[in-house]
């Protein structure tokens, strides 16, 4: 199978697991997620038919309203599913057919996830990371980069990170933040936890002082802080060894 083959593949697995992780963020929360209810329009409650539930394209075809009341569809619907897909094949091209590429497409799942939950609710579900826990924990045992040792100390310090900005912040993040660090660091090891907390706050603290510029936010509004641990754990799991050994370098 050629390479731009599996790019597809990649691509749209991504989409369509996007979708998924589109409900799991919204339903989880809310202790909705087992019910036997179909997806339907939070507008009208009507059912949604398995062509109105196509990724991307059904939000298109619709032109983005509800073909029943005609209500707008969120847009964070396809741009979830989009960006799934986008980081699917980013993650085939950037690592190929090899067992890391199952560790970094979880790790971007979680990640997407936490960032509807927390976009929506301002709410990082312990359901959520509980799940992956046990499958990162494998990854601790069995990947031998980062080591094990590496690894645990990324979780412990991650996490301790995060709860020195709670006590000094009083109230800047939560315990989801906390946890999420926590188990982040376990897959990024002790180096790139330390990249992750740096980008995630420099990338929070610039996009929350811009939309408190312009007055989208006011400066004792609660903003979703997972997003932004999302992306600072993004560039230090693809790019944080080249970081590290850049700063060294300088240094």
């Amino acid at each position: 199978m050629t390479q731009s083959i599996l790019s597809f593949y990649f691509f749209i697995l991504g989409i369509v697991l996007g979708s998924f992780y589109n409900v799991v963020g919204l339903r989880v929360p809310t202790k909705t997620f087992f019910q036997s209810q179909r997806s339907y329009c939070p507008s009208c409650s009507v059912s949604l038919r398995w062509f109105e539930l196509i990724p991307v394209l059904s939000y298109i075809v619709q032109s983005g309203k509800c073909r029943h009341c005609t209500a707008p569809i969120s847009k964070m619907y396809p741009l979830i599913e989009m960006l799934t897909g986008l980081l699917f094949l980013f993650c085939y091209v950037h690592i190929g057919i090899q067992p890391l590429l199952l560790e970094a497409l979880l790790f971007v799942s979680l990640l997407i996830i936490i960032t509807v939950s927390d976009l929506k609710y301002m709410l990082i579900p312990n359901r959520i990371l509980l799940v992956f826990l046990p499958l990162f924990l494998l990854f601790v045992m069995w990947q031998p980069n980062p080591p094990w040792f590496s690894r645990l100390l990324g979780g412990g310090v991650g996490a301790g990170l995060i709860l020195l900005v709670i006590l000094f912040s009083k109230g800047g993040m939560g315990a989801g933040d906390m946890k999420l660090f926590g188990l982040l660091g376990l897959v990024l090891g002790l180096q790139n936890v330390l990249i992750a907390f740096f980008f995630s706050t420099i990338i929070g603290a610039i996009i929350s002082g811009l939309l408190l510029i312009i007055g989208v936010i006011g400066r004792k509004d609660p903003f979703p802080f997972g997003p932004f641990i999302g992306m600072g754990a993004l560039i230090s799991y693809f790019y944080g060894n080249d970081i590290w050994n850049w700063y060294m370098h300088i240094g």
